[in-house]
């Protein structure tokens, strides 16, 4: 008998050599009905698996992450299947599950999105089917006879073997096999709902090198009812696209010319620079300096740092004057220049230093996305230099940061995780157990719910990252607290203690909005374009219904722009009706009519972007009422 430790805590004693399924089976019918794979002794295994020896056990569903992440890598096989039976050209290579899904890459197959449904038709005989996943372990050399004709197969299989791994891989009926570690769920019968859903390129191994591949990108769901929600909510998602509702609303453009670059047109730029004001105004309170920094490096600043070891793939490289340069894709070494070039005493400390420069990510063309996934980009990017004993409280102030912008003032659901070191971590492994143990203090301190994510920290450090979920429910990460002592280390960012000796000042690197340009985007999308007032580019427009009432307007005009409204009159010869339908398709706030019963009392006729009528107002009421919306920032 072997016994088995349940996520609950509970144990049982089941016979030894028992399969996942029986145990799921001996907690109940439903559960090994819903069950896609286990989790045993933290590692995640096929249904079908033996157990013969003391584990932790648990059961994977769809309603965890690692179940989504099983079914969605079995769908990509399934469709990997249907793509090798009706093109048999076509030579696969890798197929991840994915955030929103799965892809899989091939080399040799031309198609477009209108093959999808003949693919999605054959993918369907193969669920009908309903044809187990088998787990086959291999030689190198049985490998390279199973894929003689697969030469991207052969090189993983190659690698898989140089690292002394087992070479395993999985059949669907007797004409699939795919090199895999696995699992997969029990049989194709369990995936019975998917989508084809785009195409894109993408190079062997994310090297532009090497050969270019056709991607399709796909979403399953064990219900067919599932799906049909998730398309829905895509629909919705394409009406909200910031691109779409960017070009629409005169915000933001894009150049071929310029690609992962935003243009932010000026009615874009004001908003993009309330963003930043905003986020200046807080840092006036909250004690920050401000600086600008330069654009262009040497390459000796990013090897003190530790970015040229880790980063330089991720970097624009320059020849300047027959040496190696970089535009900058952080701000972090800069400022520890900045802290570095004066003498820094304890009595300093902390000192906060934010920058809102401009950066600059080598990001691969196959992966921008507007203003999401770019390559030139700012933060509201800010670095605490802080002594060992002010950790704590200067990560309670960041927290508190982040929680009044995205609680307080933008409304949004928020969830923290915690990111601890990852494999190419830089640095000592008690300073990082130090600087892991003090955020996770810090959480708890302020009482915010958090959760843990295993080896995703940076690797000079760990990391609390906030997700934020918009009106669709998407969750999008924006805010960002790392804790480093590596890089202070490294570059000698040194104070004098109270002890007249000098010590490593400790770096939090800290960004609330995160990428300017993806929040612009988060925020687009979450409004559908119907920004607040406080943010929005046209707060008023005046509408004369003749030109009769174009100085009155005018006057009007003058009035709500003296307070510093942003307010625009249209006295174009259309029809009033055309004027305001326009208006409120271009997400004016609120919208002034005016005639002669205004002209006469002095009011205007105040209706909202939402064809909501409010009536009659004076001039002076109405300003105020705006302004206290603003000042509100409801």
């Amino acid at each position: 008998m072997v016994t088995l430790t349940f996520p609950d805590g509970a144990k049982k004693e089941v016979e030894k050599g028992i399969t996942c399924l029986k145990v799921a089976e001996g907690i109940g019918q439903r559960l090994a009905k819903d069950a896609l794979a286990a989790k045993v002794n933290g590692k995640l295994a096929n249904l079908n698996d033996t157990i013969h020896e003391d584990a932790t056990f648990e059961v994977l569903t769809f309603s965890s992450k690692e179940g989504v992440e099983v079914f969605r890598h079995s769908t990509a096989h399934v469709f990997a299947y249907a793509v090798q039976e009706l093109y048999p050209k076509a030579k696969n290579t890798i197929g991840p599950p994915v955030e929103e899904g799965f892809y899989y890459d091939f080399a040799d197959l031309p198609i477009t999105p209108d093959d999808f449904p003949k693919i999605e038709e054959k993918m369907r005989e193969i669920v009908k089917q309903d044809m187990p996943f088998k787990k086959h372990e291999l030689t190198l050399d049985e490998a390279k006879r199973k894929f003689a004709n697969n030469k991207f197969k052969i090189e993983m299989a190659s690698e898989f073997q140089g690292q002394n791994q087992k070479l395993t891989a999985y059949s669907i009926g007797d004409k699939f096999i795919d090199l895999c570690r696995g699992p997969h769920v029990p049989s194709t019968g369990k995936i019975a709902a998917f989508k084809l859903t785009k195409l894109a390129g993408a190079y062997w191994r994310a090297d532009a090198k090497n050969e270019q591949l056709t991607r399709v990108y796909g979403i399953s769901f064990p219900a067919e009812k599932q799906l049909k929600e998730y398309l829905a909510l895509q629909a919705e998602a394409e009406k909200r696209d910031h691109r779409k509702i960017g070009k629409e609303l005169g915000l933001i453009m894009f150049h071929e010319w310029s690609p992962g670059s935003g243009f932010f047109l000026p009615k874009g730029t004001v908003v993009y620079n309330i963003l930043v004001n905003f986020i200046r105004e807080e840092y006036r309170k909250r004690g920050f300096d401000e600086v600008l920094t330069p654009q262009l490096f040497n390459k000796a600043l990013w090897e003190a740092s530790g970015h040229w070891g880790h980063y330089k793939e991720n970097m624009f490289l320059l020849n300047v004057d027959n040496e190696e340069f970089s535009l900058k894709p952080m701000n972090c070494p800069s400022h520890v220049l900045m802290f570095n070039n004066e003498s820094r005493s304890y009595r300093d400390l902390p000192w906060r230093v934010a920058d809102f420069c401009c950066l600059h990510r080598n990001e691969l063309k196959g992966v921008l996305g507007g203003l999401t996934r770019v390559r030139k980009f700012s933060q509201d990017d800010a670095h605490i230099f802080c002594a060992p004993e002010q950790i704590e409280s200067e990560i309670k102030g960041a927290l508190d940061f982040v929680s009044y912008v995205y609680k307080d003032v933008f409304k949004f659901d928020y969830a923290a995780k915690l990111s601890t070191k990852p494999e190419n971590a830089m640095g000592d492994a008690k300073l990082w157990a130090n600087a892991e143990s003090a955020l996770k203090s810090a959480l708890e301190s302020v009482g915010m719910k958090y959760e843990i994510k295993e080896g995703d920290g940076a690797f000079y450090g760990p990391k609390i990252d906030f997700d934020v979920k918009d009106a669709l429910g998407r969750t999008w990460q924006c805010a960002t607290i790392q804790l480093d002592f590596q890089m202070p280390l490294r570059m000698k960012a040194e104070y004098e203690g109270a002890d007249n000796t000098k010590h490593t000042a400790v770096m939090i690197h800290r960004a609330v909005l995160g990428s300017l340009e993806r929040f612009f985007a988060i925020l687009l999308e979450h409004t559908a374009g119907k920004l607040p007032l406080w943010l929005s580019p046209e707060q008023v427009r005046i509408l004369p219904v003749s030109e009769k009432y174009n100085d009155y307007a005018e006057k009007v005009r003058k009035e709500l722009f003296e307070h510093k409204l942003r307010v625009n009159l249209d006295n174009r010869d259309i029809t009033l009706n055309k004027k305001i339908r326009e208006a409120e398709l271009e997400k004016a706030n609120y919208i002034l009519v005016v005639g002669e019963k205004e002209k006469a009392a002095g009011t205007v006729n105040i209706r909202t972007r939402e064809n909501k009528v409010l009536g009659e107002d004076n001039i002076p009421s109405f300003t105020q009422q705006l302004l206290k919306e603003i000042e509100s920032k409801a």
